[in-house]
Protein backbone atom coordinates (compact mmCIF):
# COMPACT_ATOMS: atom_id res chain seq x y z
CA UNK A 1 0.00 0.00 0.00
CA UNK A 2 1.01 3.48 -0.60
CA UNK A 3 2.55 6.21 1.54
CA UNK A 4 0.92 9.94 1.30
CA UNK A 5 3.86 11.02 -0.72
CA UNK A 6 3.47 8.38 -2.97
CA UNK A 7 -0.34 8.87 -3.33
CA UNK A 8 0.27 12.80 -3.36
CA UNK A 9 2.57 12.28 -6.52
CA UNK A 10 0.28 9.37 -7.94
CA UNK A 11 -2.55 12.44 -7.83
CA UNK A 12 0.03 14.81 -9.77
CA UNK A 13 0.00 12.82 -12.78
CA UNK A 14 -3.68 13.58 -13.80
CA UNK A 15 -3.69 15.54 -16.41
CA UNK A 16 -4.18 19.29 -15.69
CA UNK A 17 -3.46 18.72 -12.01
CA UNK A 18 -2.00 22.03 -10.38
CA UNK A 19 -1.38 20.74 -6.93
CA UNK A 20 -2.18 17.91 -3.97
CA UNK A 21 -2.79 17.35 -0.59
CA UNK A 22 -3.75 15.05 2.02
CA UNK A 23 -5.08 17.16 4.67
CA UNK A 24 -6.69 16.21 8.66
CA UNK A 25 -9.90 17.92 8.65
CA UNK A 26 -10.35 18.12 12.42
CA UNK A 27 -6.72 20.34 12.69
CA UNK A 28 -6.36 21.60 9.27
CA UNK A 29 -2.89 20.06 9.37
CA UNK A 30 -1.68 18.84 5.65
CA UNK A 31 -0.14 15.92 5.91
CA UNK A 32 1.79 16.14 2.75
CA UNK A 33 1.57 18.83 -0.27
CA UNK A 34 2.95 18.77 -3.72
CA UNK A 35 2.72 20.83 -6.56
CA UNK A 36 1.23 25.04 -6.41
CA UNK A 37 0.03 26.33 -3.56
CA UNK A 38 -3.03 29.08 -3.46
CA UNK A 39 -1.22 31.87 -2.20
CA UNK A 40 2.71 30.87 -1.22
CA UNK A 41 0.42 29.85 2.22
CA UNK A 42 0.09 25.74 2.48
CA UNK A 43 -0.60 26.45 6.30
CA UNK A 44 -3.47 28.52 4.72
CA UNK A 45 -4.50 26.85 2.16
CA UNK A 46 -4.59 23.26 3.91
CA UNK A 47 -6.74 25.00 6.89
CA UNK A 48 -9.22 26.79 4.57
CA UNK A 49 -9.85 23.52 2.53
CA UNK A 50 -10.18 21.77 6.17
CA UNK A 51 -13.03 24.32 7.22
CA UNK A 52 -14.85 22.81 4.01
CA UNK A 53 -14.06 20.09 4.26
CA UNK A 54 -15.39 19.40 7.87
CA UNK A 55 -18.60 21.70 6.91
CA UNK A 56 -19.66 19.30 4.38
CA UNK A 57 -18.99 16.05 6.20
CA UNK A 58 -20.97 17.74 9.13
CA UNK A 59 -24.19 18.79 7.14
CA UNK A 60 -27.07 16.66 7.95
CA UNK A 61 -29.09 17.54 4.77
CA UNK A 62 -26.20 15.78 3.35
CA UNK A 63 -26.34 12.88 5.80
CA UNK A 64 -30.05 12.66 4.92
CA UNK A 65 -29.71 12.43 1.14
CA UNK A 66 -27.15 10.20 1.58
CA UNK A 67 -29.50 7.58 4.05
CA UNK A 68 -32.31 8.10 1.71
CA UNK A 69 -29.36 6.10 -0.52
CA UNK A 70 -28.68 3.62 1.59
CA UNK A 71 -32.51 2.71 2.11
CA UNK A 72 -32.73 1.94 -1.63
CA UNK A 73 -29.63 0.11 -1.38
CA UNK A 74 -27.80 2.96 -3.84
CA UNK A 75 -24.91 3.85 -1.36
CA UNK A 76 -23.55 5.34 1.64
CA UNK A 77 -24.81 7.77 3.84
CA UNK A 78 -21.87 9.66 4.27
CA UNK A 79 -19.89 12.13 2.04
CA UNK A 80 -17.30 11.10 -0.58
CA UNK A 81 -16.36 13.82 -2.30
CA UNK A 82 -16.77 17.37 -2.94
CA UNK A 83 -16.19 19.47 -5.95
CA UNK A 84 -15.82 23.21 -6.22
CA UNK A 85 -16.08 24.61 -9.64
CA UNK A 86 -14.26 28.58 -10.42
CA UNK A 87 -13.78 29.80 -13.56
CA UNK A 88 -10.21 28.60 -13.77
CA UNK A 89 -9.98 25.63 -11.49
CA UNK A 90 -11.90 22.62 -10.41
CA UNK A 91 -10.90 21.75 -6.68
CA UNK A 92 -11.98 18.16 -5.72
CA UNK A 93 -11.65 16.81 -2.02
CA UNK A 94 -11.97 13.15 -1.54
CA UNK A 95 -12.80 11.53 2.05
CA UNK A 96 -10.93 9.00 2.92
CA UNK A 97 -11.59 5.64 4.90
CA UNK A 98 -9.24 4.65 7.73
CA UNK A 99 -9.32 2.02 10.10
CA UNK A 100 -9.28 4.40 13.19
CA UNK A 101 -11.61 7.59 13.44
CA UNK A 102 -10.09 10.24 11.42
CA UNK A 103 -10.56 13.09 9.37
CA UNK A 104 -8.32 12.44 6.45
CA UNK A 105 -8.96 13.82 3.08
CA UNK A 106 -7.39 14.53 -0.81
CA UNK A 107 -7.38 17.86 -2.24
CA UNK A 108 -6.91 17.82 -5.58
CA UNK A 109 -6.89 21.40 -7.84
CA UNK A 110 -7.21 20.63 -11.48
CA UNK A 111 -6.33 23.89 -13.95
CA UNK A 112 -10.11 23.40 -16.04
CA UNK A 113 -9.37 23.76 -19.27
CA UNK A 114 -6.59 21.10 -19.27
CA UNK A 115 -8.20 19.01 -16.57
CA UNK A 116 -10.69 15.68 -16.67
CA UNK A 117 -13.07 16.12 -13.57
CA UNK A 118 -14.36 12.95 -13.72
CA UNK A 119 -10.86 11.39 -14.67
CA UNK A 120 -9.71 13.14 -11.29
CA UNK A 121 -12.41 11.06 -9.33
CA UNK A 122 -11.70 8.39 -10.67
CA UNK A 123 -8.62 8.75 -9.63
CA UNK A 124 -8.59 9.91 -6.10
CA UNK A 125 -10.81 6.97 -4.99
CA UNK A 126 -8.36 4.95 -5.99
CA UNK A 127 -6.16 6.64 -4.14
CA UNK A 128 -8.32 6.71 -1.20
CA UNK A 129 -8.93 3.25 -1.15
CA UNK A 130 -5.26 2.34 -1.19
CA UNK A 131 -3.35 5.27 1.17
CA UNK A 132 -1.94 3.35 3.82
CA UNK A 133 -2.25 5.69 7.24
CA UNK A 134 0.02 4.39 10.11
Amino acid sequence: MPGIDECLLEAMTVHGARGAAVIEWTSGLALGMVGEVRDDDPEATAAETAELARMAAEQRAFAAVGAKDAEQGEGASSVEDVIITTGTCYHLLRFVDTAFDSGVFFYLWLDRREGNLALARMRLRDLSERLALI
